[in-house]
């Protein structure tokens, strides 16, 4: 069972990591982003033309490439400058990165939270607790069958992201009228949603 404190670290836990995501999505450090952005893009076009083992493997022959030509870089330069400044990677070897067993608590506790909330919800929309909720989400479904059999999984998920790191900005700077689009085609959908909860028996919502 949770305690206040446990909540309380949660939901700053949390709290942190919705900013750092903002951030991020908005473009406020430019560098970090685009390093982000780019690595994201990179690795999902390399997944549309290979496997994932071997961009795994690439990855890795990459890194490691890397990483062995600045050791040997730093050990040839050593020997001629005759100093000994030790192992170029010395900071990071003897940094701290064992996961506590608080931090493994955080992380299942949000991990949890979340698994549950999705089971309930398709459990509502399965079982058609609401009627009109139900049938949103079976032509959200029937849709998403059209989107299917035009883009895989990859595209998809590579609009995903770039929509991701695009829409935010230009929703900051259009605010005003995209809010009044947006109202227009709310308005709209209501006005739908409305005339066909009058004309089906029982979908009607109950007075909350």
């Amino acid at each position: 069972m949770q305690t206040g404190a446990d909540s309380s670290k949660m939901e700053c836990l949390w709290s942190s990591w919705k900013c750092q995501a903002i951030d991020l999505l908005y473009w406020r450090d430019i560098k970090q982003t685009g390093i982000v952005f780019g690595s994201l893009l990179l690795l999902l076009f390399s997944l549309t033309q290979f496997s994932v083992v071997s961009v795994v493997a690439y990855l890795a022959l990459a890194g490691l490439s890397a990483t062995i030509s600045f050791r040997i870089y730093k050990s040839v330069l050593q020997a001629v400058q005759k100093t000994d400044e030790g192992h170029p990677f010395k900071a990071y070897l003897e940094m701290e990165m064992n996961l506590s067993q608080d931090q493994i608590q955080k992380y299942t506790d949000c991990l949890q939270l979340y698994v549950n909330s999705t089971v309930k919800e398709l459990r509502r929309l399965f079982l058609v607790q609401d009627l009109v909720d139900s049938l949103k989400f079976a032509v959200l479904m029937w849709l998403l069958t059209y989107v299917g059999a035009l883009f895989n999984g990859l595209t998809l998920l590579i609009m995903a992201v770039v929509s991701m790191f695009t829409l935010p900005v230009v929703y900051d700077k259009y605010q005003a009228q995209i809010d009044q689009y947006l109202g227009l085609v709310r308005t709209h959908i209501n006005t739908v949603v409305a005339k066909i909860q009058a004309k089906i028996p029982g979908a009607k919502r109950k007075a909350e």
